[in-house]
């Protein structure tokens, strides 16, 4: 079987030859081996320089888009906060223009004794009584009788028109737990009108109009600030008044409501009598409670500059935190521009 020997000096070569063959082999297999180890070693620096920027760049890119994404939602949040702003400064106006009615009702023993101006016209007064208990006598005959009333008459000029007014202005009830009562009767002689009906006008208090130093005057503006009714001829008009106390912006109203019930009268005078028309009307409270109403404005303005203030601040700080985002930003483009150049540098 054959062998391949390995090269060998042989005895008719020099020793020195043999010598300077051998070094020269292995000086070129270290050489060759240097080389591919360096070559290597560039290639592995080369993949890894090359990870790290693609990661870097990855990263930045991601913290980019994070960052405008949070520029984003802080500017929605921040158009919301001005849209919550403005809607509170509109409700809080809006409430402030128009307040809220309160209604309250406040029992009492007793009334003030209410002013009743009659406008009789041509009727004449017949009886002025006072009565308990719903109680009214009967033998109503249309003749005079005494009058327990307390009846002042005021003459004063129509503030509407150009004509002069005659008032009986009397004192109405005041005891509203014993239903206490005021009965008024009038006659008038038959007249060519089909119909009759005489006027009459409630104000807040009698003793205003008698303490006042010009009657007439109070009589006019009563007039322009209070309603005016009226009740017919034939009939029992039964009124009962409620009070009405309006406080508001500074000033404060009285007026009266009532309730009025009609009741046929069955007149059984003589023929010969009932040329004359008769009236009766009934004033009467209706219960011992004073209907307060005021104006309750609901806007809280300490309410609204909380909510103002925590709008501005959340405002503030959106601001803030987006002016730093996008100084973190063109910060973070500035390095990543940099390394760009210093590795375009090192490829040149």
């Amino acid at each position: 079987m054959l062998r391949k020997e390995a090269p060998r000096c042989y005895q008719e070569f020099s020793d020195e030859d043999c010598g300077r063959a051998s070094v020269s082999h292995q000086h070129n297999t270290d050489a060759a081996q240097d080389q591919d180890e360096a070559s290597c070693d560039a290639t592995s620096d080369d993949v890894m320089d090359n990870n790290q920027i693609s990661t870097a760049f990855n990263k930045a890119c991601v913290k980019n888009v994070f960052t405008v994404i949070l520029v984003f939602s802080y500017l929605l949040l921040s158009a919301v906060a001005a849209f919550l702003a403005y809607q509170t400064i509109s409700d809080f106006l809006e409430k402030l223009n128009h307040p809220v009615m309160s209604v309250s009702y406040k029992e009492v023993e007793e009334f003030a004794p209410p002013g009743i101006a009659l406008y009789p016209g041509k009727a004449q007064l017949l009886s002025c009584q006072h009565h308990y208990h719903d109680y009214i006598p009967p033998g109503l005959t249309g003749q005079s009788k005494e009058n327990n009333c307390v009846i002042e008459q005021v003459i004063y000029s129509d503030p509407y028109a150009n004509h002069t007014r005659h008032a009986l202005v009397v004192e109405g009830p005041t005891d509203v737990r014993n239903r206490e009562l005021l009965f008024l009767q009038f006659s008038q002689n038959e007249t060519e009108e089909d119909f009759s009906a005489i006027s009459y006008m409630l104000f807040a208090q009698f003793s205003d109009m008698t303490e006042s130093s010009d009657k007439a005057a109070f009589m006019r503006d009563c007039e322009r600030n209070y309603s005016m009714w009226t009740f017919s001829g034939g009939f029992r008009t039964w009124v009962k008044m409620s009070l009405v106390r309006t406080s508001g912006r500074g000033n404060e109203s009285v007026e009266f409501r009532q309730e009025s019930n009609v009741v046929k009268y069955n007149d059984r005078r003589p023929p010969q009598e009932k040329t004359n028309e008769l009236f009766f009307v009934v004033f009467q409270w209706r219960d011992p409670f004073i209907q307060q109403v005021k104006d309750i404005v609901t806007a809280n303005p300490w309410n609204t500059i909380a909510i103002l203030c925590g709008v501005f601040m959340a405002l503030f700080k959106a601001a803030d935190f987006a002016k730093l985002s996008i100084k973190w930003m063109i910060k973070i483009r500035k390095r990543s521009r940099r390394a760009k150049i210093r590795e375009m540098n090192q490829i040149s």
